[in-house]
């Protein structure tokens, strides 16, 4: 994938001028500083990005930006100027004229962002209307343009459809299409692809860029992730505790950060390229009280480079280089960061020779019966799960990948039996357990456990930590007295790296992070066999997911446990798992030794996915279209209609079939789609 280009200016005054911006949010404890002193600016063309983990205050810069915080959110001081005109001094009714018209936003959740009542055209045309571009019937057109344009499959017919009808990517989409309906001057797209698989992801970072390309936009892109900036903005501002902490080129910062955060951020990024099973870098601790800001510099708790100036006097934004600043006392003489020390790699398990599988699936399959929409109707059909052959060995690490709507969730709850079958077999230490009855699934539930996606929705809120470690330990009699049960939730919180005391507060008082590695002492309080982790880490920042990821891998050494890890990021995949198996529309198409199927995959799918991660530098496979519909399975191959090399014979399903010791694949055409090389990032 090519470096992004910024289109040629057209004026020399800037689009965007921010000088010290000032947000607090007034609370009764105080004022919490989010925003502290923002400055940067944005020319006509150009591409900027804004990095941070939760809580640098990136999303209440974009906020601020436009004005639409309300109280007790409140600029106090600082100034924005959009073309030489100062948007703080802006009336109510020209800041409507405005909004939408020369700026527009795009936001995380493209669902809250879209009205759920209304058609998806008459959203998209809403805006040409009301700021007076053009008239109901000619804006019309021109919305199905913009769909066709923002590459919405059928936009005549998608356009009368309601937003809960399109898939995630889909209303993305949808939602960029508002954003340029009047072609403005300015963009801000605040972490538009968090949630998105990596495809879609890629998808939407492709259609940044052109959009950049083609119009001229100045764009401003929010996201938590420098592999995500990197492809598509030339600039970054680094935010940590509501200040910019670094502000450079993009290829700069990512192959010589200057402020240690900025390196904690490269460096916490799992790659293709790292050696197999690495431990990645990360730091521990969480950003400072908002409410009491360090004397020093905010980041010196954490930092691994600090030095005794760093504690009592806090660095400005000083120039470390040429067009690059850092607000970091060790790299204002202009010197480089250490390259981090190769962390621990851990040790790959090879499979015993005729060693009985811990986990076992047969033939598995899964429908689920929708209501009938009318009393003659047929009942349709969810096919979510298709004949998954798929074996866990003990003390192994198995990823499972796939898009949205693969089957990648369902799989997990069949195989710890949260659903049962519709067909197929499950076996596990031995025993059958496909038609177990809930009273003998009891009796196998410790060893058997699940981490799921969102630990605040899996912990009950009313409940502290060590009553909700302690439960499972009383409910399944593994503790002879309360006072035994607190005990073990002391031991099991510290093997998770969290202090004993936390036991006295409830699941609200904690940080994503600290949640998950919860869920994760739950998960261990009744010493199981396998852990099965549906995407722990897919909405965690990127260094407290490194930090959760080595957690995981530590305690595998430790207790010798086997995971089923879920997740639709390959680089994760790799830096965790020992095998990897890929999931289509229900159904495994490659499965192998991890090493070999993601730095070697031979099915067309396997390569668009791995091509898909964000790493600058990476060409695209580009895959047309989204998967097809679960409710009537397409004959032969699912994956034909947007595979590059689809033939007449794929019409036939192909078997999984293997092609090498330990590697299978359902494919017609082995290899025939070779991965891309990767180009060499321009300066």
């Amino acid at each position: 994938m090519a470096a992004p280009q910024a289109a040629t200016p057209q004026t020399t005054v800037p689009v965007l001028e921010v000088e010290d911006l000032r947000t607090v949010f007034l609370t009764d404890a105080g004022p919490v500083h989010a925003v502290d002193g923002v400055s940067f600016s944005l020319g006509p063309g150009e591409t900027l990005g804004i990095v941070g983990e939760s809580g640098s205050g990136k999303s209440v810069t974009a906020l601020s930006l436009l004005r639409l915080l309300q109280e007790p959110a409140r600029i106090v001081g600082g100034s924005i100027r959009f073309q030489g005109r100062e948007v703080l001094a802006m009336s109510p009714r020209e800041l409507r004229d405005w909004r939408g018209d020369r700026a527009a936003m795009v936001f995380q959740d493209p669902m809250t962002g879209l009205n759920p009542v209304k058609r998806i055209l008459g959203q998209v045309t809403e805006h040409i209307v009301s700021h007076g571009r053009m008239p109901p019937k000619p804006a019309r057109r021109r919305g199905i343009e913009l769909l066709r344009r923002m590459g919405v499959a059928a936009p005549e017919r998608a356009a009368a459809a309601f937003p809960h009808e399109f898939s995630g990517g889909m209303r993305q989409r949808v939602m960029m299409a508002i954003g340029l309906a009047n072609d403005p001057a300015l963009l801000i797209a605040d972490e538009p692809t968090t949630a998105l698989d990596v495809t879609i992801q890629a998808q939407i970072l492709d259609l940044l860029r052109g959009l950049n390309q083609e119009f001229g936009t100045a764009i401003v892109l929010i996201s938590h992730d420098l592999g995500v900036i990197g492809s598509v903005c030339r600039r970054v501002a680094v935010m940590y505790a509501g200040e910019v902490v670094e502000e450079a080129p993009t290829a700069d910062v990512l192959e010589d950060p200057r402020h240690p955060y900025a390196w904690a951020l490269v460096n916490a990024v799992p790659r293709l390229e790292a050696p197999a099973g690495a431990r990645l870098t990360a730091i521990e601790g969480t950003p400072p009280d908002p409410l009491n800001p360090l004397p020093g510099c905010r980041f010196a708790p954490r930092c691994p480079f600090r030095i005794a100036r760093c504690d009592t006097e806090h660095p400005p934004l000083m120039e470390v280089a040429p067009g690059r600043r850092a607000r970091c006392w060790v790299t204002a003489d202009g010197r480089s960061l250490p390259r981090p020390t190769v962390p621990a790699t851990a040790e790959r398990r090879a499979p015993a020779t005729g060693e009985a599988p811990l986990l076992q699936a047969t033939g598995l399959e899964k429908k689920f019966v929708l209501p009938r929409k009318s009393l003659f109707a047929q009942p349709a059909m969810v096919h979510a799960v298709n004949g998954v052959d798929l074996v866990l060995r003990r003390g192994e690490s198995l990823g499972v990948v796939g898009e949205s709507g693969c089957g990648k969730s369902t799989l997990a709850r069949l195989l710890t039996r949260l659903h049962a079958p519709t067909a197929g077999r499950i076996t596990f230490e031995g025993q059958d357990i496909t038609t177990a009855t809930p009273a003998a699934l009891r009796s196998l539930r410790p060893r058997l456990q699940m981490v799921f996606q969102d630990p605040y929705a899996s912990l009950n809120p009313r409940m502290t930590v060590g009553q909700i470690l302690a439960e499972p330990l009383l409910a399944h009699r593994r503790a002879p007295s309360r006072a035994a049960a607190a005990e073990r939730v002391a031991s099991l919180l510290d093997t998770v790296g969290l202090k004993p005391a936390f036991a006295t507060r409830f699941p609200h008082e904690f940080s994503g992070g600290q949640r998950q590695r919860i869920s994760i002492a739950r998960a261990l309080a009744l010493e199981p066999a396998v852990v099965v982790a549906d995407e722990p880490v897919s909405a965690l920042d990127v260094n407290v997911q490194a930090q959760v990821l080595n957690l995981m891998l530590s305690l595998r050494e430790r207790l010798g446990l086997s995971y089923l890890f879920i997740a639709h990021d390959l680089a994760v995949v790799r830096a965790f798992c020992d095998r990897v198996a890929v999931m289509y529309l229900g159904r495994i198409v490659e499965e192998g030794p991890a090493d070999e199927v993601i730095t070697r995959p031979l099915h067309p799918y396997t390569v668009a996915l791995t091509s898909a991660i964000p790493e600058p530098g990476r060409q695209r496979v580009l895959l047309g279209g989204e998967p097809p519909s679960t409710l009537r399975l397409p004959q032969g191959c699912a994956f034909r209609a947007r595979c590059p090399v689809a033939q007449d014979v794929c019409a036939t399903l192909p078997p999984l079939a293997e092609v090498a010791p330990g590697h299978r694949l359902a494919c017609h055409f082995p290899g025939a789609l070779a991965p891309l090389p990767r180009q060499e990032r321009l300066p």
